[in-house]
């Protein structure tokens, strides 16, 4: 069997400075962030009345001075207001009704890699305020990940990077090399944080199986998920942030064979177990 190759990249942002205020407390639910889709839909929509109410009070105080400068421009502004939010109130239906339908309605442009990426950060950011962040940010992720896969988008393996943090503990690092292995895709663990770009310029994927925790998941997928299709893989916490994390293999078993074709990886012994063996490093130059 093929060897994976592990390579470690050194760059600017760190991985893991979404956590900074944490305060050495284990971590709910043993940091375990799952939620139903339904949770960011809510938030979502709960986003769209507070941006429009926000922007409604602003237009509410400046119209007078609006109105002196030109009569007609408070009302063509309300029109353009309400429009805008009408939109984004059918934006929402319309991905709601793609996601529970099984169906995408709109091309990805428009979907996972358009304005959703713009509407997950936007969501995430008003579920701080109710301390939900996390949760919103695993389901708004889940529903990226839905949308996604869907397309049915395959790659060659050469094609197809799978970029996982430092922080994954030993069994789930094996397990990841052995996946690697078997259907011959180099890993990339970065070290620091804007990974994706770096790797991107460097590599030049067409596809990219990332793993990492929520609030690190929802910086890169706003690098990277616009300008090329990306599956992220939230991670479990169970001693806290960045140490020893956990991920569910079989998903990402999963969505790497789907990318890089079914057949691959069923050669003679690939389902036996991968004698241990020490990765290859290189620097990412």
């Amino acid at each position: 069997m093929a060897k994976a190759q592990l390579i470690h990249i050194e760059v600017d942002r760190r991985l893991g400075h979404e956590w900074d205020e944490w305060n050495g407390r284990p971590l709910p639910r043993g940091g375990d962030f799952s939620a139903a889709p339904g949770l960011f839909f809510r938030f979502a929509a709960l986003t769209i009345v507070a941006a429009t109410a926000v922007v409604a009070l602003l237009l509410y105080f400046i119209a007078p001075r609006l109105g002196g400068i030109w009569s007609p421009l408070p009302r063509i502004l309300w029109i353009t207001l309400a429009g805008f939010a009408g939109l984004k109130t059918l934006y929402l239906g319309v991905l709601a009704a793609s996601y529970y339908s099984g169906r995408n309605v709109l091309p990805e442009r428009l979907m996972e890699r358009g304005p959703y990426l713009q509407l997950m950060n936007y969501t995430s950011l008003l579920a701080r305020a109710f301390g939900k962040r996390d949760w919103v940010e695993h389901a708004a992720i889940d529903i990226y990940n839905t949308l996604a896969v869907r397309r049915g988008r395959t790659v060659g393996k050469g094609e197809l990077l799978v970029l996982i943090p430092r922080c994954l503990s030993k069994q789930a690092l094996d397990g990841v090399l052995e996946i690697a292995g078997r259907y011959e895709v180099p890993v990339f663990v970065a070290t620091r944080g804007q990974l994706a770009r770096r790797v991107i310029r460097e590599r030049r994927p067409r596809a990219v199986v990332a793993v990492a925790c929520e609030r690190d998941m929802m910086t890169g997928l706003r690098d990277v998920a616009g300008k090329l299709p990306v599956l992220g893989l939230t991670m479990q916490l169970p001693n806290g942030p960045c140490r020893d994390a956990t991920i569910d293999l079989s998903q990402m078993e999963q969505w790497v064979q789907g990318l890089v074709g079914r057949d691959a990886g069923r050669r003679e012994g690939s389902r036996k177990p991968v004698p241990e063996q020490q990765p290859e490093h290189a620097p990412a130059s």
